[in-house]
């Protein structure tokens, strides 16, 4: 697929076909329900911290690829997806695509499991054969067995090829490990940007002393 996602859009792409599927009685999503259903806790992998400017620059993405629309006639801005037009993709498909968006590589048990709100799957097989059809048409593809375990996993690529690697990181990690891997990197961005505010003020306070 042309099609590729950065992380930020995936997550944000899942989080509205979730919701659109599981609840849609509270959908489509303001920013702010969009950004808590980025966050939270249940249902997610890796756990993410999403500002609402992360998650509206998302968005602007995703707008730009046909998968997300905006409904602007009411009091606050509403978010839905498009990914069954744009993608193609019936509920079954979405379904499984929704929990490798949200929770990466799975196996066929997991896909069962976590499928269940947005979709009733009668088996594996069933599963099995939703996943076959989409590598088809190169959006998911099957990893090879990792060692030590019995299962292999399956992963959309809508992000482009798959770091197996990292992926095998992902999955041994302890779960505290288990956040955005963008985090790190933004908090010590916000650490140096107080140490510098201290020090401003420290050389503000000297004029008075």
């Amino acid at each position: 697929m042309s099609l590729i996602l950065n992380p930020e859009e995936s997550r944000v792409l899942g989080s509205l076909i979730e919701k659109d599927m599981a609840t849609p009685e509270y959908y489509p999503l303001s920013l702010n329900a969009l950004m808590n259903a980025c966050n939270q806790r249940s249902n997610r992998d890796p756990m993410v911290n999403y500002s609402e400017d992360i998650v509206q620059s998302a968005l602007d993405g995703l707008r730009f690829k046909r998968l997300t629309t905006v409904l602007t006639g009411e009091r606050v801005a509403k978010y839905g997806h498009r990914a069954s037009e744009t993608l193609n993709l019936n509920n079954r498909e979405l379904a499984v695509i929704c929990v490798l968006l949200l929770r990466g590589a799975q196996t066929l048990g997991e896909l069962k499991t976590r499928t269940e709100r947005l979709y009733a799957f009668d088996d594996l097989e069933s599963i099995e054969g939703v996943l076959l059809k989409l590598a088809e048409r190169e959006m998911t593809v099957q990893l090879p067995r990792l060692a030590g375990t019995r299962e292999p996993r399956w992963m959309h690529l809508l992000s482009g090829p798959v770091d197996v690697t990292a992926v095998e990181a992902a999955i041994t990690a302890p779960p505290s490990a288990r956040t955005d891997p963008g985090l790190a990197e933004r908090v010590a961005k916000l650490e140096a940007e107080v140490e510098s505010l201290k020090a401003q003020f420290a050389e503000f306070r000297k004029q008075f002393e």
